[in-house]
């Protein structure tokens, strides 16, 4: 796991090696180890090229310690490469390339990378295995190519400035060179506030790019051009029978985990107690000729607590366990969190991760998690959701308009998101809307008349959702489940879950691998039939039958309950004094970005419990103290 930069520049400027080495100093918590930087061409002397470039590297050492540095090249040193990330097919790679007559320098996963490029072109990304994100500079063809894994769990920011473009892991690396622009993308901005993070290829800032999953760039003297090379496939379903299929979960998952427990670096699980993290420990349990090492964090407020949870599985499987009680302090985590997300990112569930990883660093280097299962298997109340409302579209319409407009009246509005009367008139509200209406109702944060109010504008910041819109046209033929399924893969998880895992473990130095995420598993579940998926009311039901003679049933049926701070009673009490000295003089309300009457609005009715505004005020939150971090002190 590591950090890259880099830049190529297409009107053959030098390019300023300084420049690349501040770019990497940027980035030394995701590879405290070792740097590397290589300029293109390495001897300016003779006739000018029509390109020069400049490859930088940030090393955590995984695999291949002694010999692994980076950027690595070909025999000949024609094509280079970089890499963030581990490509966990290797091996096999590495055997079939040398049968085809390349030679090796290194034993790294990272340099077959070089050679697979030349035997396949552009071709090669298909070939690769694992979490990923690279840079590749072939020197004769003068062409960069970024690429990034097949999910998104590794991220590639870029920027054009002209003929110039620039990457970079995270945007404090980016943003070392003062040319790039610090606008705000409205846009962006809009797809904040209403899903608390901000999906590819959009960014805050408009003059950066968020390089989406499984896409190539590519750019050469002829221009830039960007390039899908795989989608999740629903259809058609297998044909096979429930045992079968239990059978082959089985084997991919221990597949999956066994391809992640290659490290020349100590090896750990972090465990929750839920379904999937067990399931990962299980299996690691089987394949280690060691205890597992496991790790937990939990909370003085018992409603946020699972350390019971984690701690019976790891009894049950001999695990060197290692669970702490930790009190968060979070003004004093806050700089740390808006310093490496680099734009506004509101999931606050990134605070228990920080801690986590924190802690998980002082034994272990790579920590497997269970990250993926939900989105797969469908894990999620909206998934149940999601078909309960469109089987209630198909009801009577004589049945179904009345029996809406008794619960809207009869339902109070308790000022509590969490409780069962606020969920069910949410159920309702959303139920006669459209597939992307309802996402963006039980997966959105700012309703359309919140967010209207606070921008100061009839329609919000804009009229559509172009990106929910468009996946959900690309699936319209499926049921509602794995509709929804799909749009999470590509929306949500890309967009939340794994920049909060991958930017939270790698501010600590730490790798994190997600065997739910292999790409054969996921192919193969959302090709099941998705009542195998969710059964009745009986959320992951085929991963819970393929394990039940392995995870207690307390575990495997205990209600979902997510990876949570108190952070409703933190905006009342420690961190009250806090919110309203940065709400309530804002200074993105002073630039005109949003109104200051409709933010001081949701700060008193949240403070005087009138409404439960805990994720909108913390969401707001983030977004003034990214603003003074990354706006006004620049």
């Amino acid at each position: 796991m590591c950090g890259i930069v880099g830049i190529a520049d297409f009107a053959a400027r030098p390019i300023d090696e300084a420049v690349v080495s501040r770019m990497c100093g940027r980035l030394s918590h995701r590879g405290p180890d070792a740097q590397g930087i290589r300029c293109f061409p390495r001897d300016n002397a003779g006739s000018s090229p029509p390109a020069t470039a400049a490859l930088g590297h940030r090393r955590l050492s995984i695999i291949d310690v002694a010999g692994g540095h980076q950027p690595i090249a070909n025999e000949d040193g024609t094509i280079w490469t970089v890499l963030n990330g581990e490509i966990y097919n290797f091996q096999v790679l590495r055997g079939e390339l040398e049968r085809q007559g390349h030679r090796f320098a290194t034993r790294s996963d990272t340099e077959v990378i070089v050679h697979l490029y030349e035997e396949y072109g552009e071709e090669f990304v298909t070939r690769l295995e694992g979490m990923f994100a690279l840079a590749l500079w072939d020197e004769r063809a003068h062409r960069l190519i970024l690429a990034r894994d097949r999910v998104g769990k590794k991220p590639l920011l870029y920027a054009e400035v002209g003929p110039r473009v620039l990457f970079a892991s995270e945007f404090q690396a980016l943003l070392v060179d003062p040319a790039i622009p610090r606008d705000i993308d409205p846009e962006a901005l809009d797809y904040y506030l209403d899903y608390l993070a901000i999906p590819a290829p959009f960014s805050i800032y408009r003059g950066i790019r968020k390089l989406p999953p499984a896409h190539l760039l590519i750019r050469d003297p002829s221009g830039m051009r960007l390039q899908r090379y795989w989608s999740l496939p629903y259809e058609p379903k297998w044909d096979m029978d429930q045992a079968e299929a239990m059978e082959r979960v089985r084997e991919l998952l221990e597949a999956a985990v066994r391809k992640r427990l290659v490290s020349e670096v100590p090896l750990g699980a972090f465990l929750s107690g839920g379904v999937d993290s067990s399931v990962v420990v299980a299996l690691m349990s089987q394949m280690l000729g060691e205890r597992v090492k496991t790790f937990s964090i939990g909370f003085d407020d018992e409603r946020y607590n699972e350390l019971p949870y984690a701690q019976r599985i790891a009894e049950q499987f001999g695990c060197d366990h290692h669970a702490f009680v930790v009190q968060p302090s979070a003004i004093s985590i806050l700089p740390t969190l808006i310093e490496h997300f680099g734009e506004p990112f509101a999931d606050s569930s990134a605070i228990p991760t920080y801690y986590l990883a924190q802690l998980t660093r002082q034994h272990v280097t790579v920590a497997l998690n269970g990250d993926g299962g939900d989105e797969a298997f469908a894990g999620y109340g909206r998934h149940l959701a999601n078909r309960l409302a469109e089987s209630w579209q198909r009801s009577p319409r004589l049945v179904r308009e009345p029996a809406n407009w008794m619960s809207r009246q009869l339902l109070p509005d308790l000022g509590d998101s969490r409780a069962w009367p606020s969920r069910l008139r949410r159920f309702v509200d959303a139920s006669a809307l459209s597939r992307p209406d309802r996402y963006r109702r039980w997966s959105g944060l700012f309703s359309g008349e919140l967010k209207a109010a606070l921008v100061g504008r009839a329609d919000g910041l804009s009229t559509d959702h172009g990106l929910v819109e468009q996946l959900f046209g690309e699936v319209g033929s499926l049921n509602a489940v794995d509709a929804a399924l799909a749009v999470d893969t590509a929306f949500y998880l890309p967009s939340d879950l794994l920049v909060k895992m991958d930017i939270m473990t790698m501010a600590n130095s730490l790798e994190a691998r997600s065997p739910f995420l292999d790409h054969h598993l996921m192919e193969f579940v959302a090709r099941l039939p998705n009542h195998w998926k969710l059964r009745h009311l009986t959320a992951k039901y085929l991963l819970k039958r393929a394990f039940a003679g392995q995870i207690p049933r307390a575990i495997l049926h205990r209600r979902k309950s997510g990876f949570a701070v108190p952070l409703g009673r933190w905006l009342r009490t420690e961190l009250r004094g806090f919110l309203c000295d940065h709400l309530l003089s804002s200074r993105i309300a002073h630039r005109g970005l949003l109104r200051q009457t409709a933010v001081t609005e949701l700060v008193n009715r949240h403070l005087h419990g009138r409404s439960d505004y805990t994720h909108h005020l913390w969401s707001l939150l983030m977004l003034e103290l990214w603003y003074r971090r990354f706006i006004e002190s620049s």
